[in-house]
């Protein structure tokens, strides 16, 4: 199987000064947390030297020539993130849930059942059996089109807030399925 990796990133936190209390051997310099815009994997990644970055800003991590990111140290956990990054990783996975819309829209259209008894789509936060069944009924008649279709027709709440809350539950290692992740 070939290795897949991250192209694009968002920056979770600035470490203009690397991390606080550094183990030995790491290098001095500013360091980034970012969450990939594909697999959602965490990385930490060592920043140009001169280069100011900001949280949400979208930077190039792929295997070619960067401009704003030396090296990528590699993956980090949930649990090492920052605080700052844990605060805004939230929002940062709506933003990439909400640009790759139409990649959720077609899991909507498409989950199967993972055992007997469940359902992919149940391992979304807030969707149960009856949600899952309108969602199943709605998509048998017509494929889902966008996330607003999908509300309006399955009646379930903001289907990007309840994508974004099941990457974060497997992010933070709270679930043994993955549906949108890779294990770290």
């Amino acid at each position: 199987m070939e290795k897949r990796y991250e192209e694009f990133a968002y920056v979770l936190d600035f470490l203009s000064h690397g991390r606080p209390g550094t183990r030995p051997g790491y290098r001095a310099g500013a360091l980034v947390q970012v969450v990939g815009a594909k697999f959602f994997t965490l990385l930490e990644a060592v920043v140009k030297e001169g280069i100011f970055i900001k949280p949400y800003d979208r930077v190039y991590v792929g295997k070619d020539q960067r401009v704003k990111i030396t090296y990528i140290l590699g993956r980090i956990g949930y649990e090492e993130l920052t605080s700052t990054a844990k605060m805004e990783l939230p929002g940062i996975l709506e933003k990439i849930v909400l640009n790759r819309e139409s990649w959720f829209v077609n899991f909507f259209n498409v989950a199967q059942a993972i055992t007997p008894r469940m359902n992919a789509l149940e391992l979304i936060p807030g969707i149960g059996k009856k949600y899952m069944w309108q969602i199943i009924n709605e998509r048998e008649r017509n494929s889902f089109k966008n996330f607003d279709d999908l509300q309006q027709r399955a009646n379930i709440p903001n289907p990007a807030k309840l994508i974004t809350k099941r990457i974060l539950e497997e992010l933070a290692g709270e679930s043994k399925y993955r549906l949108f992740t890779r294990s770290q």
